[in-house]
């Protein structure tokens, strides 16, 4: 399967990504000479993961009958301090709430998400991004 997204720049440092047919406007803050109009590109990582990740579980929970009502993911990345400032390491918070939940059905899911399911992952691990997480079941 092929993937393509076009970006266009739109003057000082802003672009608009067309992803599958949704714009995306990326920039950086005023003091680095963008206008501050979008995201940084490199969070976009992040956001990346919690999707692809948050999916896989959403779908799995429901497969496993776990009746899930409030699920939030929380994606932390730490980068190395020299350019390029790569990522070395990620940490995912799932949270959730729900009826009966059981968490042990949560970490099954999450480890076939992550282990299988999401791309996202699988090309940070190729990367060797060190990628943890913990489940926080709210009341």
């Amino acid at each position: 399967m092929k993937h393509k997204i076009e970006s266009t720049w739109q003057g000082k440092k802003k672009f608009d990504a067309v992803v599958n047919g949704h714009h995306l406007i990326m920039d950086v803050s005023e003091e680095a000479g963008g206008e501050d109009a979008g995201p940084r590109p490199k969070p976009l990582m992040l956001v990346a993961l919690a999707g692809c990740t948050g999916l896989d579980v959403v779908s799995l929970m429901k497969k496993m009958r776990q009746e899930v009502e409030y699920f939030n993911l929380i994606v932390e990345g730490d980068t190395e301090e020299e350019h390029p400032n790569a990522f070395v390491k990620m940490h995912i918070i799932y949270e959730l709430r729900g009826k009966d939940l059981d968490p042990e059905k949560i970490e099954k899911a999450i480890s076939l998400s992550m282990e299988r399911y999401c791309g996202v992952s699988a090309v940070y691990r190729k990367a060797q991004v060190g990628i943890t997480h913990e489940v926080r079941i709210l009341d």
